[in-house]
């Protein structure tokens, strides 16, 4: 998708939202609706877009608007889709529509895990976005499964004892495509081109597609507002985050840095690694290098760049 092109579309998600300043839910919200060539019917679980973007009596959304529980997004709209098709298949709309299903990685990887992984097994033809902030940001930047090892969050405080988060990150991304659906991409605003891209695939395959895009929190990663793109771009450069699509069962890399950067380059910018930095911690730093270059290998190869 060409961005003179996107960028002449009407907004689907206005301003005047009370997002925090710097956040990258509303950017990748924008990004993905642009995409959107049909009227769209958008689900939301409880998290940071929804009570900023729908306060009451007041939305910041154009296309029909669903607020859920944190815990059955994709459920409502896998619903929505399947009445669409009972009305479609009885002469009564001939419209047609996206269903977009939004979720935090609170609502994606924990909390809606049940209702994601219901939908996409059924097949409904519905798309669900993940914006990756990587904690429970709207509650009080409590540890999610998507936390980072080594962060500090409120569940996960660094002290004497405990360094942070004691566990890796779940891979949300490749569990998504091990349900075998048509459509499956990690992608981050730092490319907005190739994000509106994946999400165009996303709307146009027949059948359930996922997307999973990282959101800098300026609040939950304590760090600078204006940095957020910069971290999202660091983030793919030192491979932690890695851009990549699976379609039909087969894994494409998206970015390959030219300069794989150390994942201090990542680490430092943000508040939440601050005690990383320790001398006591060094250790822990070296196994999160050691994590995302096994990771990376994994990738590479799943996506044939390696023997």
């Amino acid at each position: 998708m060409k961005l003179k092109e996107a960028a002449k579309k009407e907004e689907r998600l206005t301003g005047g939202h009370r997002l925090c300043s710097g956040c990258g839910a509303g950017t990748v919200a924008r990004l993905v609706m642009r995409a959107s060539d049909n009227p769209a019917v958008v689900g939301c679980a409880t998290g940071c877009l929804e009570v900023s973007t729908t306060i009451y009596p007041y939305t910041a959304w154009e296309d029909s608007f669903i607020h859920n529980a944190f815990e059955n997004v994709a459920a409502t709209i896998s619903g929505v889709e399947a009445a669409y098709r009972s009305l479609r298949n009885q002469g009564k709309m001939d419209e047609d529509f996206d269903f977009i299903a939004i979720g935090g990685d609170g609502g994606s990887y924990d909390i809606g895990f049940q209702s994601l992984s219901g939908a996409m097994e059924r097949g409904h033809d519905m798309v669900y976005l993940c914006y990756d902030n990587g904690a429970y940001m709207n509650t009080g930047i409590q540890r999610s499964s998507a936390t980072p090892k080594g962060a500090s969050t409120t569940t996960s405080p660094a002290g004497e004892v405990i360094p942070g988060k004691q566990q890796y990150r779940k891979e949300l991304t490749d569990i998504m495509a091990a349900h075998n659906i048509p459509y499956v991409a990690q992608a981050s605003p730092f490319k907005p081109q190739d994000l509106m891209k994946k999400a165009k695939k996303a709307f146009e395959v027949d059948g359930p597609a996922f997307l999973n895009v990282l959101a800098p929190c300026p609040r939950g990663w304590r760090s600078k507002a204006e940095e957020g793109i910069e971290l999202s771009k660091i983030a793919a450069d030192t491979c932690f985050w890695p851009l990549f699509e699976v379609e039909n069962g087969e894994w494409k890399l998206n970015y390959n840095p030219k300069d794989k950067k150390s994942i201090t380059e990542w680490l430092e910018p943000q508040g939440r690694f601050n005690h990383l930095f320790q001398e006591k911690n060094e250790s822990v730093i070296e196994e999160i290098q050691e994590h995302v270059d096994q990771r990376w290998e994994t990738i590479l190869h799943r996506c044939g760049e390696k023997e």
